[in-house]
């Protein structure tokens, strides 16, 4: 299955849903007009792009349609598409992994799927070739390593762990100390998901990034937030915090197969201007997909069939 079917198949919930509701304005009008604009701001306020970026991409819209002279409401459908793939195409949205090792320290609040969104990745390194180290850097919750330890034997990816309520720290430094001794390409860090006290949570994200700055100085680094895309809008208010408190610069959106609402992936693009480099649209390792634009696009606003 391609990408773009595989995308359409994930995103089904958001695609009925879409299809129900801006099929119907892109249908039911002869001209585009104020009722038009109208009705399709609410629509994909629905869809969880969220105001401020739903305004922004029906002002982008209203524009182009008056400076392309635009008559059909199909025309506007595939203008907007334009609009919308140029609002979340903010930055390579490759995995930047120029050094050995490379080091992913993967952050997100609890139950979002940061570690099997490690595993799936880990899955699909070790499946290219790649040498990947997993790192349990949440040592607060017992079951978090354990979790980690059956997508290490899974994957085929190497595991470093120490005790419940080890220093996280500690942990990383250990995993850092493995990965230059095993020759491992690619480090994938773990850490706890705790938001209720963000000075504690920075101070030892902080510590982390010290200890990674220290020991692999140059080192490509990518600070991956987890985010669960059933969530809207409050996932995007996390993405707000974490990107305050831990230097984000890459988001993973899981769960979108169980949402009828992602258009919050075009809204955490363009209010963070973060690029989204991976989305789940299922709960095999190949359905945490690279993210790609275009075909996201398509699939979200493709005619109802």
């Amino acid at each position: 299955m391609g990408f773009f079917d595989k995308i359409k198949e994930g995103l089904s919930k958001t695609r009925k849903a879409m299809a129900d509701s801006l099929g119907s304005v892109f249908t039911g009008f002869s001209e585009i007009n104020d009722d038009f604009y109208d009705e399709l701001e609410e629509c994909l306020i629905l869809a969880d792009l969220g105001v401020e970026t739903t305004t922004k991409a029906v002002d982008l819209l209203r524009r182009r349609v008056k400076e392309n002279h635009l008559k059909t409401t199909e025309d506007a459908r595939e203008a907007l598409k334009d609009i919308l793939v140029d609002m979340i195409s903010v930055d390579d949205f490759g995995l930047k992994l120029e050094t050995t090792p490379s080091i992913i320290l993967v952050i997100g609040v609890n139950g979002v799927g940061k570690t099997t969104t490690i595993g799936k990745i880990a899955t699909q390194m070790v499946r290219d070739g790649k040498k990947v180290l997993l790192v349990a850097g949440d040592t607060f919750r017992a079951a978090a390593a354990d979790q980690l330890e059956i997508w290490a034997e899974r994957s085929g990816a190497d595991l470093v762990r120490q005790h419940e309520g080890a220093d996280p720290a500690s942990v990383v430094f250990d995993g850092i100390a493995s990965a230059k001794a095993k020759g491992s390409e690619v480090i994938i860090c773990d850490t706890a998901g705790r938001l209720h006290n963000k000075q504690n949570l920075m101070n030892e994200l902080n510590k982390i990034s010290r200890i990674i700055d220290r020991e692999l100085p140059g080192a490509s680094k990518e600070v991956m937030l987890v985010l669960d895309g059933t969530t809207g809008q409050n996932g995007l208010i996390q993405a707000k915090q974490f990107r305050e408190i831990a230097g984000v610069t890459s988001i993973a959106l899981t769960k979108l197969d169980g949402t009828a609402k992602g258009g919050i992936v075009i809204a955490v693009s363009d209010s963070l201007q973060i690029p989204v480099k991976f989305i789940g649209v299922g709960e095999q390792a190949d359905d945490l997909m690279p993210f790609e634009p275009r075909p996201f696009v398509e699939a979200l606003l493709q005619e109802a069939e």
